[in-house]
């Protein structure tokens, strides 16, 4: 495995002897790495007979699904997670040794959403770290261009909401607070700079390890000028000034990075600008980048959480699903504080225990004892090294880690699966430390996204191109395969089994990424107002990616029926009514509106062919699962036992439509509901990419290991996710 030259490796050659040196010097003569524009949004708002026709599609729907129904409300599609290569990690992915496009700025993003993905809102959320002032001021500008729309706001084609996501890693579970995307109603009173996590102590944290692709401009002379515009966005990050601390942050110069070291930060600077925001976690289950026994545990207070502005939480995202809770752990945490690793299961392989394992193998000529030996520092190595376990054996192949550290019996799991910070879990805790008469908890609307890095909001509607719709991601040919330094500024150093340069699991976590999923919001209308309405009342949904329908009311709240997303006190059995639609099966190619409205090469650039394109059949919904939980009522009450998934599960009969009515027979304390809508089996990118059957493990790469045109292809249950119905006992 050949590593990219360094530059003090380059420094030190002599130019008369090296001609690639000559080339390198004259590309810098030819330009140096500049600032790269925003773009111009390119299409124009869709007609308005377009909308009518969208909507008319979606309330013929209800012949079935509104018998006897009053709805006044439609369901309307979104994705509020989308990055531009205004995120340094974006613009990484997108050089050109990783065979891809290149950059796409913030009016691709619209122009995809409009044109591609047929979006009726998203949200720009480039990391707050990376995003400059000024970047900052331009994006901005081309939100107020993409949300120009009709004059009649019942036909509004796109809204745009303004934001940026706020991307804190920790050191241990108690000061990893996890990412979360910050969401403007209005483009007016924003604050006057993004607020990010990095502090003058942590320096740019993982975007330090850019600065190796950097220096892959040397060997790739053609594209000098876009690793030398990837230089320039990391040197204008780094020249940026902190912010000073203890002011006021509408007080402070424009151009200085404001930080916040913690939630309760974030929420009090919010604050101060006086913006009506929303404060969204996202991929909880992920474990790249996050410590060991990491737990909602740790957040749910007042420096962890704000009841009034964190009121959804992302459960899928291209990362994997955040819902499920299960009772597996990748180390035992002694009283001592000191951690074993566990055994194996029949469901669960700690990745500290394959560790032993890939020792096992290399033991060739060592005494029985020496082995063992090795064996337990493997664990112990692995261990200590948290989120990083590949860098205990830097040389050994990805498949050697089986499928260690995975949920196999989860939908669409994230990589190196945390189940405490699952949503269920979230949702089954409580805090009974404030010293109010009610336990602090967490009452959180369920919404999907696609965390995209290259300004396509809601891919998810085909399932194709896996490089370029996925976070599938690894050099394009044996030429460029190289390896990030191990080290990471934010974790200490890693002691290895064997020496060598380490690099991230790029490959593993290539295995785990997905299209992502989408918003669905009941909203009484197209304009922002009825939308950002929608958003705060919860009243919202996701799904994995396509675009499903469904309603999840409480019949017999004392007010009558409510809809999803409600908090209501009631002592009386609840009665319950799930309505759901399968989502429209795909057309191949892209609807004529698309075709006319964006040039054949930025169609095509974008859209890889294929847009959003709906026949007039619908999937199968198979079947209603129904989850109750119960959440703790006292301190340390076990979690599991609080957690019913399936509490109830109602067959579709092969129908497209689905009409569930039931009753908690059994209401005796406080409660929580929700209900899953689950789609018939289609292919489905990295659909069947979770279990290992006899000792192997099939890796969907994402570099040239794996053909570029494979889309790894597997069955996949598609499903919806309502926001939960949460009922206190009185």
């Amino acid at each position: 495995m050949t590593s990219l030259l360094n530059l003090d490796q380059f420094q030190s050659m002599e130019i008369s002897k090296n001609p690639l040196v000559l080339i390198c010097i004259l590309m810098i003569i030819a330009g140096c790495g500049s600032d790269v524009p925003p773009g111009k949004v390119e299409g124009a708002p869709r007609s308005s007979e377009s909308i009518y026709n969208q909507d008319l599609k979606f309330l013929q729907t209800k012949s079935k699904l509104f018998q006897n129904q009053s709805d006044s409300s439609q369901i309307l599609f979104g994705d509020l997670h989308v990055h531009t290569t205004y995120s340094i990690d974006a613009f990484t992915l997108e050089l050109p040794m990783m065979g891809l496009q290149g950059i796409h700025d913030s009016s691709m993003a619209c122009d995809f959403a409009r044109y591609c993905a047929n979006l009726d809102f998203f949200s720009f959320n480039d990391h707050a770290e990376s995003l400059t002032p000024d970047h900052w001021r331009e994006q901005k500008e081309i939100v107020q261009q993409c949300n120009i729309s009709n004059d009649d706001p019942v036909t509004n084609d796109l809204v745009v909401f303004p934001g940026w996501e706020w991307t804190q890693i920790g050191t241990t579970p108690e000061n990893h607070w996890g990412h979360r995307n910050v969401i403007f109603k209005d483009i007016q009173d924003l604050p006057a700079r993004p607020i990010g996590s990095r502090t003058p102590e942590t320096g740019l944290g993982i975007f330090d390890t850019t600065q190796q692709a950097v220096a892959a401009r040397w060997l790739d002379p053609l594209n000098f000028k876009r690793y030398s515009d990837l230089g320039w966005l990391l040197d204008a990050v780094r020249n940026i000034p902190f912010c000073d601390e203890g002011i006021n942050s509408t007080e402070l110069p424009l151009d200085c990075y404001e930080f916040a070291r913690t939630p309760q930060d974030l929420f009090s600077k919010l604050d101060e600008w006086q913006s009506d925001s929303i404060v969204i976690p996202h991929g909880q289950t992920w474990g790249f980048h996050v410590p060991l026994d990491t737990s909602w545990d740790n957040r749910l207070n007042d420096q962890g959480h704000d009841s009034n502005k964190q009121i959804l939480l992302e459960v899928m995202s291209g990362h994997g699903n955040s819902e499920e809770f299960r009772d597996i752990a990748s180390a035992n945490f002694l009283q001592s504080g000191e951690m074993s690793c566990p055994e194996p299961t029949d469901n669960f392989l700690p990745c500290c225990w394959q560790a032993g394992e890939i020792q096992k193998n290399k033991c060739d000529g060592l005494s029985d004892s020496e082995c063992a030996a090795r064996v337990e520092l493997a664990k112990k190595y692995t261990l200590a090294g948290g989120p990083y376990t590949n860098m205990v054996f830097p040389e050994a192949a990805p498949e050697e880690w089986l499928n260690c550290d995975q949920c196999t019996d989860c939908f669409k799991p994230a990589f190196n699966y945390r189940p405490k910070q699952s949503a269920q879990y979230a949702l089954a805790i409580s805090n009974f430390d404030s010293g109010d008469e009610s336990p602090q908890r967490y009452n959180f609307g369920f919404i999907a996204s696609t965390d995209d890095h290259t300004a396509r909001p809601g891919t998810g509607y085909k399932q194709y191109e896996r490089r370029k719709m996925t976070f599938a991601m690894g050099p394009k040919s044996k030429m460029w395969e190289y390896k990030y330094k191990a080290e990471d500024p934010n974790f200490p150093e890693l002691p290895k089994i064997e020496p060598g340069d380490s690099q991230p699991d790029s490959e593993r976590v290539s295995s785990f990424v997905y299209p992502g999923g989408i918003l669905a919001v009941h909203s009484e209308g197209r304009s922002k107002d009825q939308i950002w309405s929608a958003l705060k009342n919860k009243n919202v949904y996701g799904t994995s990616g396509p675009r499903i329908l469904l309603w999840f009311d409480i019949l017999n709240s004392p007010d009558g029926k409510q809809a999803m997303g409600s908090e209501i006190i009631m002592s009386q059995n609840p009665k319950f009514l799930v309505r759901a639609a399968g989502s429209f099966k795909q057309k191949a190619g892209c609807p004529t509106e698309s075709i006319d409205s964006l040039s054949t090469q930025r169609l095509e650039y974008l859209c890889a062919g294929e847009c959003y394109n709906p026949s007039n059949e619908r999937h199968i919904i198979e079947r209603i699962e129904v989850i109750k939980i119960t959440p703790q009522s006292y301190t340390g009450e076990a979690i599991s036992p609080l957690i019913q998934d399936v509490w109830k599960s109602f067959s579709c009969k092969g129908e497209s439509e689905c009409i569930i009515e039931f009753e908690d027979g059994d209401y005796s304390r406080d409660s929580v509901y929700y209900v899953r809508a689950i789609q018939e089996a289609t292919p489905a990118i990295n659909g069947s990419n979770t279990s290992a059957e006899n000792q192997s493990f099939e890796l969907c790469k994402g570099s040239f290991r794996t053909p570029l045109a494979d889309d790894c292809l597997g069955g996949s249950n598609e499903r919806a996710w309502s926001s939960p119905i949460y009922l206190d006992k009185p």
